[in-house]
């Protein structure tokens, strides 16, 4: 398998950070599966202490993007350009700040999601946090890509991962569209502001999704460069 000369020459320094800050992001959002599982306990000392975990990974990830900006070479011979690598991590720094957004509206509000609702409720959730942990597997793979220069069986595997991913994001779309219309058959028992607030973190769990498949994009744009 042909490695490009310059990757050997500077070393993996560049990708390993993002790849770290890609696992930060995900860890981040796989903890929304227990979130919504003190939720629906009612467990709200749980959920504070899940909250303020979640707050923390995020801003851990928000130091090591900023560390990447500041120390991400202003010239990499590498068949990438800066600025699509800068562009890939601010992509996957939306996936750890949206899910620390569920976390806070949920305790800020001490969120409770209707008994019938939770089953879908909370495989939607996992569904949501399968795509980022398929947005890491498939960034996990960016230094190999680099190293052979986004070509061979690499390239084909990342292809791959990218169209696991994408699959799993629609099925995040249908469930959506299935935790809704259950929700919408519940509203008349409901207050209306709890409601309000019920389709918007549905909403939110979407977005966790639909960023970790745009992580897969942008992969997919430096396969086609």
């Amino acid at each position: 398998m042909p490695v490009n000369p310059f990757v050997s020459l500077f070393g993996r320094s560049p990708i390993g950070p993002m790849q770290q800050h890609m696992a930060k992001s995900h860890e981040c959002a796989a903890n929304l599966v227990p979130l919504f599982q003190a939720v629906m306990a009612e467990d709200w000392e749980k959920v504070e202490q899940i909250q303020q975990q979640m707050a923390q990974l995020e801003n851990e990830a928000d130091k090591l993007k900023k560390s990447v900006r500041q120390h991400l070479p202003k010239s990499l011979f590498l068949p990438v350009p800066r600025s699509d690598l800068l562009d890939l991590l601010s992509v996957q720094d939306k996936i750890a700040n949206r899910a620390k957004d569920i976390a806070g509206l949920m305790l800020g509000r001490c969120m409770t999601i209707p008994q019938a609702l939770q089953p879908q409720m909370l495989a939607y959730v996992q569904r949501s946090v399968d795509a980022s942990a398929q947005a890491l597997k498939a960034l996990k793979e960016l230094d190999s890509l680099l190293e052979t220069g986004f070509s061979g069986r690499e390239a084909t595997l990342v292809e791959k991962m990218v169209e696991e991913l994408e699959e799993i994001e629609r099925e995040t779309d249908r469930m959506q569209i299935t935790v809704r219309r259950a929700l919408f058959h519940l509203e008349k028992d409901l207050p209306a502001v709890n409601v309000i607030f019920l389709y918007k973190i549905i909403e939110w769990i979407g977005d966790v999704a639909d960023r970790a498949e745009r992580v897969g994009n942008r992969l997919e744009q430096l396969l086609a460069r």
